[in-house]
Order: C-alpha cells, then sequence, then structure tokens
C-alpha cells in the first residue's frame, strides 16, 4: 500500500527524538501519554486491566514487541503442501493432526528466517553495491566464488564475514549480509544435516528418511515439530517423521507450570537420587495418557515406587529366598517337564495375554497402556498366585506341584525382566543378570541385547482367564463380607452364596479355600437371603410431588423391594395412589439400599451378588479356634526367626476349653507348623508369650527340636 514505515522507538525501548517523550521508557511513558490524551480532549477512559504480557525469564522486565526488517522463506507459497504432509503424520493424540497443528500450517505466515545476532549459523546471503544478490549452496561453491577462501575456513563469524564474493552479474565485490539464522532452522534441518547430504552418506540418509518416530512436549507445534515439516516440505515435499508423539508439560502438583520464578521446579537430581531413574519413568508411564498434563511431586513418585516396583521387587526376592534354600537349578528343571497345576496354566495364560498386549501396545505408541497391563498383571502375581500357592514353595524335594511353582515362577519373572527391559531398564537388568545370567552364562551379556518376549498363542486360555477374573471378583466379594460381619478371616464360615457369576468345581475349590468357607453355591436369585430397602429420589421427586414425599416414603416401605427393583431393572414404573394423586416413579425417581436377613450379610459389585452366611455351629466354633492357635504359632516361628524347614516342639498352657479343642485339633496344628510335640510344658529357658484366642487367654511358646 506504500505506507510508509514508521518506527517511534529505539533498540532501547526508549521514545525516538521529535516525540514528546524523547528518551523515555516507553513503560514510564504510559502516563505521560494518558495526561497528554486527557489534556487535548481526546481520552475517552482510563482504567487498568489484567491481561496476558511477556516478561523476560531472567530478569523479569517487560519485553517490547519490536518491529525490525527480516529476511523471510515465503512459507504461504507452500500452504497446500504444508498442509497434505502435515495430514500424512500419525499423530498422537489425533487431534493435534487437524486440531493444533492442523491450524496452525492451514494459516501459515511467511518465515521470518534472519536473526540480528552474533552467534548463529550465517545467513549465507551475499549482496553487490549494485544490489544483486546470491545464495551460496556450499563450501566448495564459497571457495569458487570467493577470493582467497581458505581450505579450513571456519563458517561462522567473523570469519565469514570476511570473504569477499566476486559478483557473477556485474564483477563487483559482494560481501555477505550481516544477519544469522534463526537456530529453529538447524533444528529443522537436522534430518539430513547431521548426515552432511548431500555432499555424502546419500545411501545412510535414504535409509533413515523420513524418521519413524519422533517426540517432544505440545509447545513444538509452533518450534520443532513445525520447522521439520516446513524445511522437509520445501526440500523433499514430505514430512521428514512418519509418527510423532506429542508430550503434555509437567506441572507441579497444584497443576501450575513449574518455574524458578515460583520456585516449585524440583530438580531432577534430587528425585533421581532419592527415588531413582527406573521409579521416575514408570511414575510417567502410568500416570496418564502422555499428551496431557501431568502433575508431578517426589511424593507421587515414591507411591508408584512403593506400589509396583515395590511389589514386583517382593515377590521376585520370594522367588529367590527359597531358590537359594533348595538350590534351584532352572536348567534341571525346564517349565516344559513340570506338571503344571490350574493356577500355573493360569498364570502362563496370562503371561502370553500381556506379552501380546504389550508388544501390541508398543508398536501402536500406547505406552501407558501397556504400562498399565503390566503393573496389573504384577499385582495379580503377588496378590493371587504367590498369595495362594506360597505353601507349595515349603514342602521337601523338587517334585510336582513344588517343582512346576518354581518352574513357572521363574519364567514368569525372567519374561517380566524382558518386558519391563523398555520401562525400567535398571530394575530389569538387575533381575536379569541373577536370574539369567547366573543359570545361563552363554546368555546375551544383557536384557537390552536379548530378544524381546514372544507371545505364546498356545499358552493362551481365553476361558480360563474369565473364570480366573470372576473367582477373583467373588473372592474380594468374600473379604468384603467378612469385614462388614467383622468375622475374622480364620473362622470358617458355613456358606458363600453368588448370584450373577459362575466358575467351574476347579475354580471353586480356590474360593472355597480362600475365603475359609465349607460352601459355595451358585444361584439365580438370592431373595431368600436379600431384599431392597427403597427411598424416594429427593431431587427428581420433590418438584414433582412437594408435600407427598413423606407419603411416598412411607409407601415404598411397604412393598416388596425385590419384586420392585425387579420390576424397574425391566423398565416398568411403580405406580399408586396417594389420596388423589397418582404417583408414577421411574428407575431414577427410587434410591436403592440393599438389605439382608439376620444371620447373612449380602454385597453386591460390578453385577455380582455375593450372601454370606455368619451363623456359626459349634463344629465351626472349634476349627476357627484351631486356626487362630496355629496363627500365633506361625507368628511366633516368625519372631524366632526359624528357618522354614525348622521342626519345632510347642507348648500350650490355657483353659479346659481351649485344651480341649487343642486336643482334637492336635494333628491339623503340628502338620501346619511343622511341629513334633504338642505339651502343657517347654524345655527350661524356653519363653513363654501370652495371647488372646477367641476370648481365651492361653500361652504358647515354641523352640527347635
Amino acid at each position: 500500500y506504500d505506507l510508509p514505515f514508521v518506527q517511534l522507538v529505539d533498540s532501547k525501548g526508549e521514545f525516538v527524538s521529535g516525540t514528546p517523550w524523547a528518551g523515555k521508557f516507553v513503560k514510564e511513558a504510559d502516563p505521560l501519554i494518558l495526561d497528554d490524551l486527557k489534556a487535548q480532549g481526546l481520552l475517552v477512559r482510563a482504567a487498568a486491566y489484567e491481561h496476558d504480557y511477556p516478561f523476560c525469564w531472567r530478569c523479569d522486565t517487560p519485553l517490547l514487541y519490536y518491529a525490525r526488517e527480516s529476511w523471510f522463506i515465503r512459507m504461504t507459497a507452500v500452504r497446500d503442501a504444508l498442509v497434505a504432509n502435515n495430514r500424512s503424520v500419525n499423530w498422537l493424540p489425533a487431534n493435534i493432526k487437524e486440531g493444533r497443528m492442523g491450524n496452525f500450517v492451514e494459516n501459515v505466515l511467511d518465515w521470518g528466517l534472519s536473526r540480528e545476532r552474533y552467534w548463529g549459523t550465517p545467513l549465507p546471503v551475499w549482496i553487490c553495491p549494485e544490489g544483486h544478490m546470491h545464495v551460496v549452496g556450499s563450501i566448495q561453491e564459497l571457495k569458487e566464488m570467493g577470493k582467497d577462501v581458505p581450505d579450513d575456513i571456519e563458517l561462522h563469524r567473523p570469519y565469514i564475514d570476511q570473504v569477499v564474493l566476486t559478483c557473477p552479474e556485474c564483477g563487483a565485490e559482494m560481501r555477505r549480509v550481516k544477519e544469522v539464522i534463526d537456530c529453529w532452522y538447524d533444528s529443522g534441518s537436522m534430518p539430513f544435516a547431521q548426515w552432511h547430504y548431500p555432499f555424502e552418506n546419500k545411501e545412510k540418509f535414504d535409509s533413515l528418511f523420513p524418521a519413524q518416530f519422533i517426540s517432544e512436549a505440545i509447545d513444538q507445534t509452533r518450534g520443532w515439530f513445525y520447522t521439520l515439516l516446513a524445511i522437509g516440505t520445501l526440500v523433499f515435499d514430505k514430512s521428514p517423521f512418519q509418527t510423532c508423539l506429542v508430550l503434555g508439560h509437567v506441572q507441579d502438583m497444584e497443576g501450575r507450570k513449574m518455574s524458578k520464578h515460583l520456585h516449585n521446579v524440583v530438580a531432577p537430581s534430587d528425585v533421581l537420587d532419592v527415588q531413582g531413574a527406573d521409579a521416575t519413568r514408570w511414575y510417567f508411564y502410568t500416570i496418564g495418557a502422555p499428551w496431557l498434563p501431568s502433575r508431578f511431586s517426589p511424593d507421587a513418585v515414591s507411591e508408584v515406587q512403593r506400589k509396583f516396583m515395590g511389589t514386583l521387587w517382593n515377590t521376585y526376592a520370594f522367588f529367590i529366598l527359597y531358590a537359594n534354600i533348595d538350590d534351584f537349578d532352572p536348567k534341571a528343571h525346564p517349565l516344559e517337564k513340570a506338571e503344571l497345576t490350574l493356577m500355573d496354566e493360569w498364570l502362563l495364560s496370562r503371561l502370553n495375554s500381556l506379552i501380546k498386549t504389550v508388544d501390541d501396545g508398543l508398536a501402536n505408541y500406547k505406552v501407558t497402556e501397556a504400562a498399565r497391563a503390566i503393573q496389573a498383571f504384577v499385582d495379580e502375581l503377588s496378590n493371587w498366585y504367590v498369595r495362594r500357592g506360597r505353601v507349595r514353595f515349603w514342602g521337601k524335594g523338587m517334585a510336582g506341584g513344588k517343582e512346576a511353582a518354581f518352574a513357572t515362577l521363574y519364567h514368569v519373572l525372567v519374561t517380566l525382566a524382558g518386558l519391563l527391559a523398555p520401562f525400567t531398564p535398571f530394575l530389569a537388568e538387575n533381575m536379569y543378570q541373577n536370574l539369567v545370567r547366573k543359570a545361563y552364562p552363554d546368555a546375551p551379556v544383557s536384557v537390552h541385547l536379548s530378544d524381546f518376549p514372544v507371545c505364546d498363542e498356545a499358552r493362551i486360555n481365553p476361558d480360563m482367564e474369565r473364570n480366573m477374573e470372576r473367582l477373583v471378583n467373588v473372592v474380594q466379594i468374600g473379604r468384603a463380607l467378612r469385614n462388614t460381619a467383622s468375622m475374622k478371616t480364620r473362622q470358617p464360615a458355613a456358606a458363600l452364596y453368588v448370584k450373577g457369576a459362575a466358575f467351574p468345581e476347579i475354580f471353586a475349590e480356590h474360593a472355597r479355600e480362600e475365603l475359609n468357607v465349607k460352601a459355595l453355591h451358585f444361584v439365580e436369585d438370592a431373595r431368600a437371603f436379600t431384599s431392597y430397602l427403597l427411598k424416594p429420589q429427593l431431587r427428581t421427586l420433590g418438584p414433582r410431588y412437594g408435600k407427598l414425599i413423606q407419603a411416598i416414603r412411607e409407601r415404598l416401605a411397604t412393598l416388596d423391594g425385590n419384586d420392585a427393583v425387579d420390576a424397574l431393572k425391566r423398565g416398568e414404573t411403580l405406580t399408586f395412589t396417594i389420596g388423589d394423586t397418582e404417583v408414577t416413579l421411574t428407575e431414577q425417581d427410587v434410591l436403592v439400599e440393599p438389605t439382608q436377613k439376620p444371620g447373612f450379610v449380602a454385597e453386591t459389585d460390578s453385577g455380582v451378588t455375593g450372601v454370606l452366611d455368619t451363623n456359626l455351629t459349634d463344629d465351626l466354633i472349634q476349627e476357627g479356634y484351631i486356626r487362630e492357635c496355629i496363627s500365633k504359632i506361625q507368628t511366633m516361628r516368625k519372631d524366632a526367626d526359624f528357618d522354614v524347614m525348622d521342626r519345632i516342639g510347642i507348648g500350650l498352657r490355657c483353659g479346659e476349653k481351649l485344651r480341649a479343642i487343642a486336643e482334637a485339633g492336635r494333628e491339623e496344628i503340628l502338620t501346619a507348623t511343622l511341629g513334633v510335640s504338642l505339651a502343657e510344658d517347654a524345655p527350661e529357658g524356653v519363653e513363654w508369650k501370652q495371647w488372646d484366642i477367641n476370648g481365651e487367654g492361653a500361652e504358647i511358646a515354641v523352640w527347635k527340636v
């Protein structure tokens, strides 16, 4: 438009001469400008208001947007190609493609390439006095056009500024312009610049371009991601990367950006020294999708360290303890020859399903899903497989179920080391060296040089996994029922009734043993033990029926809870008349509270209802006493630091009731505790300890035999 370029502020941020505020810093001139406008009658209103403004991150002073003459790359000329190449990228998350990145390239501006600085890649543009311009493309071209250019020419300032070229059009001397290049141009050139392409390494470059994967934070959509795409489009007409995982920013625990100014920066070295690199990595893998902001604190890392790494390490330490006791040699007891139990086969099925999940997750950049799958598996390994099978590691010799337990747990831990190698490299390496390299010296020297685990489809049994999942769910409900009834785990219960889940007898056996119930019944109807208390939902009924709410409450209390709930779940309504008003209730209008009959407790979770019979017979009570005695003796064994295979003598002083129960359960007590005798006396010097056993006082002593 032929408009003049007027710059009223100099490079120091001060008004230039010829203005009323010459030499005044622009921010200091604000009130003077307001006064001048007011004096001229031009001021409509002056008000302070809060808004975002840039400040220097070093000295915290206001920054000024300043118009400067610059060299530009006309990116608007390749807008369509930019848009097409952006759409060729597998962006994670997918909404970046048409969202933040897509919008940016759709509205692309010409790239202001030059910077008025000393350090940086010099802009390779030479100009002669006649205004002819030449862009140098290589050292060879520089030597051919330049005067006395040394072979070892330093391509940065001030040396490059001393190179004089001969203008190919007029023969005059050409000198380089003073500007350097935006450093982001260097970053965007790295795919080919790192190989000195196209001057050498053509085959290497061709084999690696475009990159399969890159990753950086969300702000790089305006930085590295864009400059890569821009230069790739300009030079090669394609994106230089195929997949881009966009990371969210790390924030403090209040969700604020970490900043030295806010004093909320966590030094990485502090976390690495205390919690460790593996725990820090695991925290970021599992806390949420990588493109979401993550709230970080050392305490949060410690929590995931305890929950996952602590659980895994305890399981690993458990295996090492008993493997050392029994001199377990994996070469002598291969998994293929072991007599596997249901629990072993289930665990191996879950392991191979896990391998499949993790392999697919990593192949598709679903890191969080893969890590959480490992975390869930380790929880099942520790709190179900090892917990249920701990006793299998205690027997003598190495045959049958014990051999299978060792072989299975060894195989699982070795496989986990391989799966965890990309996630927690140090923990995985520690496990691998101890489990694999000591047993197999010819194995790869590191887990990171060994093959990633491969799924054995033949070991996957989906039906078994589903049945075990139902079993674990029932066990969790059963434990909750015991807590509700304040019934100790060691007190046998008569029966557990389950509605909404069922599994074969081989699984039911584990449920009965784990929950310490004599019988497990799968029922279609729990009406014999449970009902429901119905109450009006005030949020929906208040506006409709107002003063009738109390009467509705009373009417609901008279209904058969089971029939009413069944009708509502079928989509029917409850209809009745109060006075002259017909009341119609849907499922959203009724609050449902499960109730149970005396002697039974009920619990519902995920569509499964469990009912525990808490009525105790004399035989059940006696068995509860025996199990409490066993528990106390086992505790004393542990406190005395006896070896797991030590045989012991047991002294018991108690009242007649407990004495009779102990005599009746003598064989069970001795077998469970590796006892050889149960008497009222103990050798001289043996310490007696007092216990309360279900309200009965007792003194117990244990000693090695």
